[in-house]
């Protein structure tokens, strides 16, 4: 498979856009979730760790799966995230792993996934009884997010009231969206959510 993320990887953490996202996702993870240091946590998508920098601190371990090497090779150079990160250069839904987590992350990784609902199904095997997932995300859009022709990317955004449905579908009850951050880009407005749900 053709690694997308190869030369992006290389200044990927220079982007102030990115950073100011990462850090806006990465704080409300910290507000909703109830972090603690026994937590084993996934970051899926985890790209380069700016999300796991930022909850690695308050929780046990963290296992980073995304399908970019490159990216991972990045990540795993962070002094910060030394001896608490486990990186897992793998598709998890079409290879599925055994190991439960206590809380699944995301950010900005769901847009590339084209099968949502098998993809939130295998979040839900992956949850151990009242694990958390904190997913965030681009509200729909009109495509102008992105660069034309980007590869890789399946939705434009999601609907939150779509997205509701398919959590509670696969066991997720108290679920909840807030707006995490508003990217300003070439003088238009895109809204990120994150939502917060329990696994039953």
């Amino acid at each position: 498979m053709t690694d997308l993320f190869n030369e992006k990887s290389k200044d990927w953490d220079a982007n102030e856009m990115r950073k100011m996202l990462s850090s806006a996702i990465g704080s409300s993870i910290i507000e909703q979730v109830s972090l603690h240091e026994q937590m084993r946590v996934m970051d899926f998508g985890a790209g380069t760790g700016l999300i796991s920098s930022q909850v690695a601190p308050r929780v046990k371990k963290i296992v980073a799966v995304d399908i970019s090497e490159a990216m991972l090779n990045k990540l795993v150079s962070k002094a910060e995230l030394q001896g608490k990160v486990e990186i897992l250069c793998q598709d998890i839904i079409d290879k599925p792993i055994a190991e439960k987590f206590d809380l699944i992350m995301s950010a900005m990784a769901m847009h590339h996934v084209k099968d949502t609902s098998k993809l939130i199904q295998r979040f839900s095997e992956y949850l151990s009884p009242g694990a958390f997932i904190a997913l965030a995300d681009l509200d729909k859009e009109d495509g102008s997010f992105h660069p034309e022709d980007t590869e890789g990317v399946f939705h434009l955004g999601f609907k939150r009231n779509e997205l509701q449905i398919i959590l509670e579908k696969y066991g997720f009850r108290e679920i909840q969206f807030i707006t995490a951050h508003t990217v300003n880009k070439e003088e238009k407005k895109y809204p990120i959510f994150l939502v917060t749900a329990t696994k039953n």
